[in-house]
């Protein structure tokens, strides 16, 4: 199976979220490689869950839902990604800004 490097998974998903006439950012860079990618969902400012593409026991990768609740304040989310920044510098965190971010993140998802 092949496996993309996360730079080209990150551009995918930016792309993927303006051609869906929404808002993709990089809020912070990580190893081009093989970094981690969390994703801060919102839809017009709301915020929404915290998605983070990990590596599952059965050889694929999962988003799972992560960090504060999105109902909590915007510095308990900003202080849990700045933590989840140091302990693995290599971790992408991109922004989203787009109607049921969840359920586009599901479906770029599947095709990786």
């Amino acid at each position: 199976m092949t496996r993309f490097t996360s730079r080209f998974l990150v551009d995918l998903l930016i792309r993927e979220t303006e051609a869906a006439g929404g808002f993709a950012a990089v809020l912070a860079a990580g190893d081009d490689q093989s970094g981690s990618i969390l994703v801060q969902c919102s839809d017009r400012g709301v915020a929404g869950p915290l998605l983070e593409r990990r590596f599952a026991m059965t050889g694929n990768y999962v988003w799972e839902a992560v960090g504060p609740d999105p109902a909590s304040d915007g510095e308990e989310r900003a202080n849990y990604q700045d933590r989840r920044r140091k302990a693995d510098p290599a971790l992408w965190i991109v922004e989203l800004d787009i109607a049921d971010a969840p359920r586009l993140v599901a479906e770029w998802g599947a095709l990786t």
